[in-house]
């Protein structure tokens, strides 16, 4: 797969239940599997198919189990046999909460 983040990538396994946002006023809750982390987004599957352009709210646990309340708007789908791989960029996060990803992904490095 072509690279298209402009920031490094960490594997990251967990699994969230994000909340569109918008339309209606409906929660419409999605689990998500997480793939990979970078400052700028995240890689995840999920079953259902969600649309480009569609914002979530989402409590995303990282490495060190804190959990980070981020907005990530979907930007990338991929089909896969069972499922979709998509690439979704963050939106609004916090300088604080952008350091922890940062903070993390410069420790492995230097221990790899």
């Amino acid at each position: 797969m072509e690279e298209r983040r402009s920031t490094m990538r960490t594997p990251l396994q967990s699994t969230i239940v994000a909340k569109k946002l918008g339309g209606n006023g409906d929660a419409n809750e999605v689990g998500i599997d997480i793939t990979d982390v970078s400052k700028t987004g995240v890689g995840f599957t999920c079953k259902m198919p969600l649309e480009i352009g569609t914002v979530y709210e989402a409590y995303l646990t990282i490495w060190t189990k804190e959990v980070l309340h981020a907005f990530v708007e979907i930007v990338r789908i991929e089909k896969k046999e069972d499922c979709f791989q998509y690439g979704g960029i963050f939106i609004g996060m916090p300088e604080l909460d952008l350091a922890r990803i940062d903070i993390y992904q410069t420790f492995e490095n230097e221990n790899n």
